[in-house]
């Protein structure tokens, strides 16, 4: 039977007080609904996806869709003013089938893989499935003049989610039933079929907490750290098969390849295969402060290969000192690799990125959230990258440029051993390890993200 989900997309935003609907808004690089149909387009059993929106966004959809190569929508259809409307919608648009019908909210965006595979394998059991996850609060219930009446068991209390699936004669059936009820309201697929086929049992499983609905501004904000949080699963840091068939043959530059980080993501990307060009001050006197030496790098490595793949920039100067005793010439030396250098390279990159339809890939630090005491300028130009991270992967996105951004902890690298003597080794990444989470995101479609790496078993 053929699992279609439906991307309930017809939402309005109006209690997030925006000009656009909350689904229409970006965060971690692409818009909330990108990142939806992104789930379902990569699940093995998800066989076909269509989306329900307002027409006036029907283009702004589709644009998304050739964008993205989202090969599995065959449908947009015209969401209702109200929510129940747009199941009926897709309802009506395949009531002519037997097929599995999963809906799901387009501003759910963190919603996993495995949510959906579960909802799947209980529609082979079940008529009907919902998604919940236990209620951490006591519910309390109140009456017309706002007074407790009922304290429900809150071990016996859900809090309902999406997706939510259905066998299509089902949801059909019980929304047939509901439009002959004058008295008929809901938001609730399965309180449909709950309130008008009692006799059909509901399963549920298993939610997530990440699997959040943005509805207020704060949730926007949250997401956006859960959108970084998620990326930064790498517990297992081996280079995956699938990721090595990726790698192959690209063609790779690396900035501040002398040592540490760059060093190591030029050493592990050799041996698989990829087409390796290293660049730094100390091994070939390039200097990315200075445009004209990016320039001339990448047009070397251009010509050579007709194309470059990804472009990474490592370098990076760290100055120790309180402002007041640092010399002028060591900030201007901090922020011209720190902060210019990224740009040069950025600019620089463009053209060949546009071709290859290739990533740019630049470090921050853990400093860029708070400035650190001592090392100021350091950590002002790392809080620097991030944003311009994130507002260039947002020019470059329709291009199909990506722009990542990787955030480690403390890592043991020359530069840090200069600044901080010897430390703990379990208190530190190893550069191998960071440099190795690096080219599982070259290997990504990602964009637009801060990429947290942490030490293990802390």
């Amino acid at each position: 039977m053929k699992n279609i989900a439906i991307i309930l997309a017809g939402g309005t935003g109006s209690r997030l007080h925006t000009d656009i609907p909350k689904q229409f808004l970006k965060v971690a690089g692409q818009t909330v609904i990108e990142h939806t149909i992104a789930v379902f387009q990569h699940h093995e059993l998800i066989d076909e996806i269509a989306i329900v929106a307002a027409e006036i966004y029907h283009e702004k959809i589709s644009n998304f869709i050739i964008h993205n190569n989202f090969s599995k929508v065959k449908k947009i259809l015209a969401s209702g003013t109200e929510r129940h409307f747009s199941s009926l919608s897709a309802i009506r648009s395949y009531e002519n089938e037997e097929c599995n019908l999963i809906f799901h909210d387009s501003v759910r965006p963190l919603i996993s893989q495995q949510i959906i595979t579960d909802v799947i394998e209980s529609l082979k059991h079940y008529d009907a499935v919902d998604v919940a996850i236990p209620s951490s609060d006591t519910i309390i219930q109140v009456n017309e003049t706002n007074e407790i009446c009922n304290i429900p068991q809150r071990k016996m209390l859900r809090r309902g989610q999406t997706p939510q699936g259905f066998k299509c004669s089902v949801i059909k059936k019980a929304y047939d039933l509901a439009l002959q009820d004058p008295q008929f309201v809901t938001t609730d697929d399965c309180g449909v079929v709950l309130k008008y086929l009692p006799n059909v049992k509901i399963a549920v499983v298993q939610g997530e907490e990440v699997n959040m609905k943005l509805t207020y501004k704060e949730d926007f904000y949250l997401i956006e750290k859960l959108f970084q949080l998620r990326t930064s699963d790498f517990t297992n840091r081996t280079i995956s098969e699938q990721e090595r068939q990726i790698l192959a043959n690209k063609v790779l530059v690396v900035f501040g390849a002398s040592s540490g980080i760059g060093f190591d993501i030029c050493k592990i990307c050799k041996g698989l295969g990829v087409r390796v060009y290293e660049f730094s001050r100390s091994l070939n006197n390039v200097d990315i402060s200075k445009a004209e030496n990016v320039a001339k790098a990448l047009q070397s490595v251009a010509q050579q290969e007709e194309k470059i793949d990804f472009i990474v920039d490592t370098a990076s100067v760290l100055y120790k000192l309180p402002l007041a005793h640092m010399e002028y010439d060591k900030i201007a030396e901090s922020i011209s690799i720190n902060y210019a250098g990224m740009i040069n390279i950025a600019k620089e990159s463009f053209k060949y990125l546009e071709k290859s339809c290739g990533q740019l890939l630049f470090y921050t630090s853990s400093s860029y959230t708070r400035g650190r005491m001592n090392y100021s300028i350091y950590s002002s130009s790392k809080c620097a990258t991030v944003n311009f991270v994130q507002a260039l992967s947002e020019e470059w996105n329709t291009l199909g440029i990506r722009v990542n951004c990787i955030n480690p902890e403390r890592t043991k690298t020359p530069m840090r051993v200069k600044n901080f003597g010897i430390e703990p080794a379990e208190t530190l990444l190893t550069s191998e390890e960071v440099a190795s989470v690096s080219i599982k995101v070259l290997a990504s479609d990602w964009t637009g993200q801060v990429v947290d790496v942490k030490i293990k078993d802390i």
